[in-house]
């Protein structure tokens, strides 16, 4: 089982460990990749602050994110499950997890990222700013200087198993699966189901479809499951108390799409 995360936005502070090293992290085939990028986002937060900003989407009170962009190469790196802070994060509840579960987290979770392409859990990393919607100057859009060169990468690390891809659309867009891997691909859609005026009504959930999503993998590892192909991790979410629909089975050129139905959003 292969589970493809979006990062988180919210990053913690620099630790006082070592460094980064670039050829410590998982993937290696990325290297020489990840290097550019990382240059090139120094070289951009060193010169004009206002043209940093914008290229970054940085508001004014968010210009602290450019010095630490500077800093990178000398930073205290940290675990990226310890790096990334957001609401998925949250709730996935790494550090509370066993220490089966946290291993089998180590092998199967994959986070997404505009600067390192993709890593692992235990990739130490230091914290930065750089979504994969950003254009760098001499690189060009993230999202399309990823994508052939993740397309090389990730097959492999996929291996022949369950893909769960539970990315944002931009993260996404840096590389989909194709084939046979995409028909044994499955993405999870978050719906509000509610009665009103006597109506059973459903709705796409935002922001908290992500609390969601980090729930059912925190379960998924919890419990030890590795299912190994979609139909199996539709009896895996049940099992575990889930509401889970196919709305669309996978094809070689499209995922399959799981619906998880919530009565709450929390």
């Amino acid at each position: 089982m292969l589970v493809l995360l979006p990062p988180s936005e919210g990053k913690a502070a620099s630790g006082p460990g070592e460094p980064l090293a670039l050829d410590g992290l998982s993937l290696p085939e990325l290297t020489g990749a990840r290097a550019a990028v990382l240059d090139a986002l120094v070289t951009l937060c060193r010169g004009d602050a206002d043209v940093a900003a914008e290229v970054l989407g940085l508001s004014q009170g968010l210009r602290g994110e450019l010095e630490r962009n500077t800093g990178l190469r000398e930073a205290g790196a940290l675990p990226a499950g310890e790096v990334y802070t957001g609401v998925l994060f949250d709730a996935l509840g790494l550090a509370k997890l066993d220490e089966p579960a946290y291993a089998l987290a180590e092998r199967s979770l994959l986070v997404f990222s505009g600067l390192w392409g993709a890593v692992r859990i235990g990739d130490r990393i230091p914290p930065y700013r750089c979504s994969m919607g950003v254009k760098l100057p001499g690189l060009g859009a993230l999202g399309a200087y990823w994508r052939g060169r993740l397309g090389e990468a990730l097959p492999a690390a996929a291996g022949s198993g369950l893909v769960l891809d539970l990315r944002s659309s931009a993260y996404a867009a840096a590389w989909k699966p194709a084939g046979e891997l995409a028909s044994r691909t499955a993405t999870v859609r978050v719906l509000h189901e509610r009665e009103v005026g006597g109506v059973l009504k459903r709705s796409v959930v935002s922001h908290f479809n992500k609390a969601t999503k980090g729930r059912l993998v925190r379960d998924l590892l919890a419990g030890g499951l590795e299912p190994g192909s979609p139909g199996e991790l539709v009896d895996a979410l049940t099992g575990l108390g889930y509401r889970v629909e196919v709305s669309a089975e996978g094809t070689a050129r499209k995922a399959w799409q799981l619906d998880v139905l919530v009565d709450e959003i929390h």
